[in-house]
């Protein structure tokens, strides 16, 4: 990637002199950020001093947005809210629920499986997350296991001692949905494969092994993700993988998505753009929101679902949908379901989605990784296509702070 050549170009943009901008508090904005969480507004726990300095000039002395801002992150153990005010003290402003896209937000749109018995896997409160976001039979992998203790084999210490009863009256399960990482991967791992090899069904004696099999929509495709360590952390994209191999391995098939959500999915930034728009209307500004401002840390995922969303934008204004994603039928049906859910159409006023790359998270300008590594080595979810221009970034800069300067001078709000 020209990571170095993008990175003179943001310091550049920042140097340059804009325009004078008149009239600044009395402009609409036509245009909005999507902003990462994990390092980019804080690590870990721990708010970026930068952070703090950008929402100082986003907001105005009453603390209200000057800009329509989402936080468009990863994470999904959490409830919105739980995460709104979470940020709120972060970033010492006022966040409502509205203003946060965690990983699974947009399955609300996904009606067509709500009314299906699922299986839910991740932290947190995953049973309350799905039946919020329209989930009506929800299944917890805790609740499954308890149903057949005999099937969670991998801990000694938690196998039954005693053989236990059959079990009876539990629902057959018709979908599976992964909220996120779990604690128990190996108990996830086997269950989850249990379900989909008996079509729903664990505890009865296994036949044939159904193809194509339940459906299962998943969240979170990050690989690696950043806290308070100074390495990368392992993330559910990894996860995924392991799923993935090991339903592989057992029965030589591949593993099939009827959805995948959170970045770097063109319906998360779909659904992160629906909300800009209802921000802007909210506040009562006339002007169109024409270009996004998308703000992160991971090439892999921030950067090229930017710039994949961005592809997705010029081909849709030609009226074609073309992503980049090797989709299936299925979720070329979920696709197009999802647009018109949210109205799309091909008069979006929305023309661009850049990418800025901020060097405070996984991305490290100073790390010293090789060109040629960075450009073989794809850390994204084997769905999609392996682009290496996806991964470059529209601009390099080195904090949340710059990131929103650079905007404003771009859009002569300097």
């Amino acid at each position: 990637m020209a990571l170095r050549g993008s990175l003179r170009a943001g310091r550049a943009l920042l140097r340059a002199p804009g325009p004078p901008c008149r009239g600044l508090c009395s402009r609409p904005p036509g245009f909005g950020f999507l902003l990462d969480v994990d390092g980019v507004l804080v690590r870990g726990s721990q708010p970026l001093p930068a952070a703090r300095r950008a929402f100082q000039r986003l907001a105005d002395g009453g603390g209200r947005l000057r800009v329509p801002v989402v936080f468009l992150t990863n994470a999904g153990n959490c409830l919105p809210s739980a995460k709104a005010q979470e940020l709120s003290r972060a970033l010492q402003l006022q966040v409502s629920p509205e203003q946060v896209i965690l990983s699974h937000s947009p399955l609300q749109l996904f009606r067509q499986f709500h009314q299906r018995c699922v299986l839910v896997d991740g932290q947190g409160p995953v049973e309350e997350n799905a039946r919020n976001l329209g989930f009506k039979h929800v299944v917890t992998i805790e609740a499954l296991r308890k149903a057949y203790p005999l099937l969670d084999m991998v801990d000694l210490s938690r196998r039954p001692k005693e053989l236990p009863p059959p079990t009876t009256g539990f629902p057959t399960i018709e979908g599976v949905v992964l909220f996120g990482e779990p604690v128990r991967w190996e108990t996830s791992l086997q269950l989850i494969t249990d379900v989909l090899l008996s079509n729903g069904s664990p505890g009865a004696e296994l036949q044939d092994v159904p193809y194509p099999h339940l459906p299962v929509l998943a969240c979170n495709m990050d690989l690696l993700w950043m806290a308070e360590a100074k390495m990368p952390r392992l993330g559910h994209g990894t996860f995924l993988l392991c799923l993935e191999s090991i339903y592989k391995k057992v029965t030589g098939r591949e593993l099939k998505y009827e959805a995948l959500i959170g970045k770097p999915s063109p319906v998360t930034y779909r659904y992160a753009q629906h909300l800009i728009q209802q921000q802007a209307e909210k506040q009562g500004w006339k002007t169109p929101i024409q270009h996004l401002y998308a703000v992160g840390d991971n090439p892999m995922s921030d950067i090229y679902g930017a710039n994949l969303y961005n592809n997705y934008l010029k081909s849709a204004r030609q009226k074609q949908v073309q992503a980049g994603l090797k989709r299936s039928p299925q979720a070329a049906c979920a696709q197009a379901e999802l647009s018109l859910e949210l109205g799309h159409d091909c008069s979006s006023p929305v023309e661009s989605c850049l990418s800025i790359l901020v060097c405070t998270g996984v991305y490290q300008h100073s790390s010293g990784v090789p060109k040629e590594t960075a450009q073989t080595v794809f850390h994204g979810h084997r769905d999609f296509c392996f682009d290496p221009s996806l991964l470059e970034p529209s601009y390099v800069v080195q904090d949340v702070d710059h990131a929103v300067q650079l905007a404003f001078q771009k859009e002569n709000w300097s």
